[in-house]
This record gives structure tokens, C-alpha cells and sequence, in this order.
């Protein structure tokens, strides 16, 4: 399936997250096995929000849900554009590439290269301050209400066959 369609068409977290390990394979020939992908509310800060995190001591991804549940809600045709671009960032991190700016260049170059200049996942990808009007989230600051971590289960499915 093409990748366009296969973002259109994911519907979990783990549809995309495959998605991103195979294009980031492809592209970099390189993967990152056993990763643990989970979702907490960071907060808010203003405008601004942390989207998610790598932690390298844990080999975990942290995806900020707040800014998810706003955007299925305000701008679903958003919505797997961003968690695509999310995980690909965090994802490439995952991979021992720790420069922000090398990241964010990767990853633009990475989603261009597959989606095309155009998508929804690129121009996020070049330019997320352009979306941050699409994530109303309020205008001061907002501690997270929970911040456990809600591990998403099936997320790496070609590695975690052993797990039962």
C-alpha cells in the first residue's frame, strides 16, 4: 500500500508507528528494536506543548495526549499527520541521533521523500509553529492532570513476537 494511504488509512498507534520504522529503515537502514511507546499528559505551557519525549534510559517514547485528544477533536484530518511526525521524531532520536536540529531536518527530509512536499505530514514536519493555531489549548499554563504513562500494547510488533 502506498504510504499516503497507509497514513490515511491507519487507524492505532501502531499502524503508524510501523509505518515510520519501515520508511525510517528504508531510508536510513536503520531500526531500533523493543522500543515501548506510551501516552501522558504533559501539561501545557501557554501556547506552547511538549509533543512527546524519548527517554534513552527506558527505550521509551512518550506521546503527550493532550495535544492529541484537542486535535481529534478540533482537526481529526490532522491527526495521523501528527502522530506520524511525532513518532518519526522521537523515533529517529531512538536511533542515537541526538541533535534537535539534525532530528528536525531528518525528519523533514524523511517525510518529503515518502509523502511529498505537499502532505500534511511534511508541512508539519517543516513548520509546526504553522499548526499551534489548529491546538487550542488555552492560554496559560496547565499542570497535567495525570502523568502515568498508558503503554500502547502491539506497538512493535515485528520485534515483541517473544512477548506473550
Amino acid at each position: 500500500m502506498p504510504y499516503k494511504k497507509h497514513l490515511e488509512k491507519a487507524d492505532s498507534f501502531a499502524d503508524i508507528f510501523g509505518l515510520v520504522k519501515k520508511i525510517v529503515q528504508d531510508y536510513l537502514g536503520k531500526d531500533q528494536a523493543g522500543l515501548l511507546v506510551g501516552l501522558s499528559d504533559l501539561g501545557v505551557y501557554g501556547h506552547a506543548f511538549l509533543g512527546a519525549f524519548y527517554s534513552m534510559d527506558a527505550n521509551t517514547i512518550v506521546i503527550n495526549k493532550r495535544p492529541l485528544n484537542s486535535l481529534k477533536q478540533k482537526k481529526p484530518a490532522l491527526y495521523n499527520p501528527y502522530v506520524f511526525h511525532v513518532m518519526l521524531h522521537e523515533y529517529i532520536h531512538s536511533l542515537g541521533i541526538l541533535d534537535e536540529r539534525e532530528v528536525r531536518m531528518l525528519s523533514y527530509e524523511i517525510t518529503k521523500k515518502y509523502f511529498g512536499k505537499n502532505h500534511l505530514a511534511t508541512q508539519i514536519a517543516l513548520d509546526m509553529e504553522k499548526f499551534l493555531p489548529n491546538l487550542v489549548l488555552g492560554t496559560e499554563f496547565e499542570a497535567p492532570e495525570d502523568m502515568s504513562i498508558e503503554f500502547i500494547s502491539g506497538i512493535d510488533r515485528d520485534n515483541t513476537d517473544y512477548i506473550m
